[in-house]
């Protein structure tokens, strides 16, 4: 496939971390920030299930396995990665045509799909939500009940492992409880720091 280049300036953003850490609702209060409703926020495609209340082409692209892994081998999708059983993988076109466009492309992928990114985008800026505690991460898997107790073990096993590879982020950000709308603005504030840093930039995947 042939190579895209953003526009100067625009970044790819990676936002990871385990699962119940809060992803979902930091994005959502981060697109209501001044400046922020502009980013293009890719909307990840997976196999998994979806859940009450999730909308297809928003939450995600629910798709079937073999429609996912046919656009995995068409080389459709700038990462793809098993988790938890399902596949999840972030659309290559969709980022290639926020960049071009001069927008932050905003990824909210696995700690496994960053790495992917990583290595095919250098330029990548990658940030990681931590909770304030494994016991806290549980509390919150185990509150919102979407999982039954062989996938919350298996998403609490996964969440240690997680934890463990957060150096390899550019940015570490605690979203401690209660506290979604000053994690959000944090976040906020280093995708602006780094956007004016590398203003002439021009990121290619």
């Amino acid at each position: 496939m042939t190579p895209a280049v953003g526009a100067p300036g625009a970044m790819l953003v990676v936002i990871s971390g385990p699962s119940g850490v809060g992803k979902d609702a930091i994005l959502e209060v981060l697109q209501g920030l001044p400046g922020h409703a502009d980013h293009h926020y890719v909307v990840t495609c997976t196999t998994r299930a979806r859940r009450p209340g999730e909308v297809d082409g928003q939450s995600y692209h629910f798709m079937a396995p073999e429609q996912f892994q046919a656009l995995r081998a068409a080389d459709g999708l700038l990462e793809a990665n098993e988790v938890h059983g399902n596949w999840y993988g972030t659309p290559r076109e969709q980022v290639a045509e926020a960049l071009g466009a001069g927008r932050h492309a905003i990824l909210k992928i696995d700690v496994q799909g960053a790495d992917v990114v990583r290595s095919r985008v250098p330029d990548a800026l990658l940030i990681f939500i931590a909770p304030p505690s494994i016991d806290a991460l549980l509390e919150r898997l185990t509150g919102r009940a979407t999982e039954t107790a062989e996938e919350l073990a298996l998403r609490q096993r996964n969440g240690a492992a997680e934890m463990a590879r957060r150096k390899d982020y550019d940015y570490v950000v605690v979203n401690e409880t209660g506290q979604l709308a000053r994690t959000a603005e944090e976040i906020g504030k280093i995708i602006a720091l780094e956007g004016a840093r590398h203003a002439e930039r021009r990121v290619q995947l």
